[in-house]
């Protein structure tokens, strides 16, 4: 994702396609066009994108995931490590670059990432009794038994049932309330009742850190008097499961993980309180920040500025489907490598290659009917018609964006290359 981010093209066009693969930094990225142009760059907090950060005049990152506590952050100074909470550290890194390190004669843009709320979501101290007080209402899917999917959702590895684990995922060992609640011998359902408790108490005080970060930056640039004159957007790089159909995590194309926020404050550009739902992506990024800074986005991008939308104007050629591919299997949380289409009332999903029976498996969602997609309509005869469209939408966002096919950089095929194939099988 902060891939696709950098550089405005999927996955299968920058290289990066499983976090365990390398990253091509000298490629054509947004910032190194920014900085081009006159504006000071700088990247502050998580990128998870192996090797020294081109195109940013100031960068101090993560390294991999990061640590919640007292982290390590490598920049061109070598290594550093902070005490602290990682999410007031970022903010805090960010702040002095903005307040004491650029060179406020210029235009500048920062980006600032945060390690929370990933797993295994360790809030920062003061939010910690204030959400462990609290009882989340569950989600209606969350003892879901997956009846009618295919064997993607089935054989997954990211349940809070069994994938969860007290000691790591839930600091059974190092936060005596909860050893008293995993104690008590619950089981099943009651057991995954608790569970799922106890992550929404330590998922949501991590977010409410950001939050409380967040309000840091906009303050400052209010105290500054540079919040008129900034665009501040917030995004993510991913959707995440909160309990539904009985997981945590991300990857899948289902709606929980594949939908991501995106706000957005531009003064006297964006009308406050506006909402847009027109289908975006994080290919779009790369092309809007090119847009904003009155810079030329180069042809080869695959995503589209969304200044229009922004100004609350949806020009008549705006994209009616949305393109996805997962590539990691085998890997973290078994899910399957998948690809899929995605338009305002239908979602269409295949899942391929290793680990999938006959080498392929097809889902099909009415978005509008049945927003929880827990009824695949792929085989029921009344959608015969929408799936043959929808083929054909996947093949032409194929062809759009000159989708290959590529095998996981960690994984040996075992398959013959025909099963591997996406294209043969759509051809049909």
């Amino acid at each position: 994702s902060r891939a696709s981010l950098l550089t405005g093209k999927h996955n299968h066009k920058n290289g990066k396609i499983t976090n365990k693969g390398s990253y091509n930094h000298d490629q054509q990225q947004f910032q190194k066009l920014l900085r081009k142009n006159g504006y000071q760059t700088a990247m502050i907090g998580k990128i998870h994108l192996n090797g020294e950060m081109q195109g940013f005049d100031y960068w101090e990152v993560l390294p991999g995931q990061g640590e919640y506590n007292n982290p390590q952050f490598v920049g061109e100074y070598g290594k550093k490590r902070y005490e602290g909470h990682s999410t007031d550290i970022i903010t805090d890194r960010a702040l002095n670059w903005l307040d004491n390190t650029r060179d406020k004669s210029k235009p500048f843009m920062a980006m600032v990432h945060y390690k929370a709320p990933h797993r295994n979501w360790l809030p920062a101290e003061r939010f910690r009794e204030k959400f462990a007080a609290m009882t989340f209402p569950e989600p209606e899917t969350l003892l879901d038994d997956y009846s009618g999917r295919g064997t993607a959702a089935r054989m997954q590895d990211m349940s809070i049932d069994k994938t969860m684990t007290t000691a790591k995922d839930l600091k059974g060992e190092i936060w005596e309330h909860r050893n008293a609640i995993f104690n008590k011998g619950l089981k099943g359902k009651e057991l995954v009742r608790e569970k799922y408790q106890a992550y929404m108490q330590d998922y949501l005080a991590c977010v409410a850190g950001v939050d409380e970060n967040v309000g840091r930056l906009l303050q400052y640039l209010k105290d500054s008097g540079l919040d008129k004159n900034t665009v501040v957007m917030y995004s993510a790089d991913q959707g995440f499961h909160l309990g539904e159909h009985g997981w945590f995590d991300k990857r899948f194309m289902y709606e929980e993980s594949f939908r991501t926020p995106l706000l957005a404050k531009w003064p006297g550009v964006i009308q406050p309180g506006s909402v847009n739902s027109d289908l975006v992506q994080n290919i779009d990024f790369a092309e809007t920040f090119l847009d904003i800074a009155e810079t030329r986005i180069p042809s080869d991008m695959q995503g589209k500025s969304i200044i229009p939308l922004l100004k609350g104007e949806t020009p008549g050629d705006w994209r009616k489907y949305l393109y996805y591919h997962y590539y990691q299997y085998p890997g973290n949380h078994r899910v399957r490598r998948h690809e899929g289409v995605c338009g305002q009332r239908y979602k269409l999903i295949r899942f391929y290659g290793l680990g999938v029976p006959d080498g392929e498996e097809w889902e099909l969602y009415y978005r509008e009917r049945d927003p929880q997609e827990v009824h695949n309509e792929y085989k029921n005869p009344e959608y015969a018609q929408i799936v043959e469209k929808l083929k054909t939408e996947l093949q032409n966002l194929r062809t759009q964006y000159q989708v290959v096919d590529i095998a996981p950089q960690n994984v040996k095929k075992k398959r013959k290359r025909g099963k591997e194939n996406p294209i043969s099988h759509l051809r049909q």
